[in-house]
């Protein structure tokens, strides 16, 4: 769906994870387009370049997939990644105006490359990152490689992620995006794919992130909603479906 929810989220229902090995055991389906887009995002040369092999095919997301796998798999985690299908028709709106976005972005990384500015050429590379249908297929034969298991959703990732966790089949879904709540999985697993040092954008300062852990359960006892009334206030807010919302209405 899109929608941020944080603002909406009370602090006291956020479980941080200062240890991966507190999620021992548990099995977690991760929205594996949200993961590699993350991957390909940050995983770049200073310029924005993203890792290349000897052919020029990007390798990006590979190895982020790789690396962070491992990482889950030595804590005791059960990964289970879970690719997007045919995106809804509601959708298509949103995906082209973020092609154009990308498009444009690929257009100021250009040119801010032909000028040295090197700091533009990275930020705008990463929102120019574009993950195609090979890309994808390659993340697959990774994965089956690894022995890791994946799922291929009928249309949206994370919905049917959500759907895994709320039949109980895992722990919780993961994902950077609210919509797993919203999809009805009983706990929703940020950072997963991203904990470690980074760097805020724009500015030359670190921080550490770490995964942590929202139950749908308390956050609706917190906020004194059903799940449906949730999903009506995201309506509200905006989603992909419907990116505008309702005028004048906000999470505060």
């Amino acid at each position: 769906m899109g929608v941020n929810l944080r603002d909406l989220i009370p602090p006291n229902v956020i479980k941080v994870i200062s240890d991966l090995r507190e999620l021992r055991g548990k099995v977690i389906a991760i929205d594996a387009y949200n993961a590699l887009y993350q991957f390909l995002t940050a995983i770049r040369q200073a310029d924005g370049t993203p890792l290349m092999d000897s052919k020029g095919r990007i390798t990006s997301h590979l190895s982020g997939l790789f690396y962070r796998t491992i990482n889950i798999v030595e804590a005791g985690v059960k990964p289970v990644y879970v690719f997007d299908g045919k995106p809804p028709e509601l959708k298509l709106r949103e995906l082209e105006e973020r092609m154009a976005i990308r498009e444009e972005a690929r257009k100021k990384y250009e040119r801010a490359i032909a000028v040295g500015d090197i700091e533009a050429a990275r930020r705008y590379a990463q929102l120019s990152s574009k993950l195609t249908n090979e890309m994808v297929e390659d993340a697959k034969h990774l994965l089956t490689a690894m022995g890791i298991p994946w799922v291929q959703a009928p249309s949206e990732g994370e919905a049917q992620a959500a759907y895994i966790a709320l039949k109980g089949d895992a722990w919780a879904a993961a994902s950077q995006d609210y919509d797993s709540l919203l999809f009805g999985a009983p706990r929703l697993v940020r950072n997963l794919t991203i904990s470690g040092r980074r760097k805020l954008p724009r500015k030359d300062v670190y921080i550490e992130v770490k995964p942590e852990v929202i139950e749908l359960g308390k956050l609706l006892k917190a906020l004194g909603l059903t799940r449906e009334q949730l999903v009506d206030i995201a309506i509200l807010l905006g989603t992909d479906y419907n990116p505008e919302g309702v005028k004048g209405i906000a999470p505060s």
